[in-house]
């Protein structure tokens, strides 16, 4: 059974590109998948994403970590992503 974990981040700056986050984030461990969420008319960023890492232990690391640190001037916000209700 995988023990990986789902990461929200919000409060990215606008021109923060998916990589940048991989690389940012593999410092605490095996990132699995990155995804900023765009506008879907504009394609701008909506200033958050998720981040996919290999195990909670990894996930928590970078929680701790990174929440509220400054990432191209802005600082992060990230904790464990909530799953979402059905609509």
């Amino acid at each position: 059974m995988s023990d990986k974990k789902k990461i929200f981040v919000g409060n990215l700056p606008w021109k923060a590109t998916e990589d940048d986050l991989r690389n940012h984030f593999q410092a605490y461990g095996e990132v699995l998948s990155v995804k900023i969420v765009n506008d879907q008319y504009t394609g701008r960023s909506k200033g958050f994403g998720f981040i996919e890492m290999d195990s909670g232990e990894s996930a928590n690391k970078a929680i701790q970590g990174l929440n509220e640190k400054p990432f191209l001037e802005r600082n992060l916000r990230v904790s464990l992503a909530q799953e979402r209700s059905p609509r």
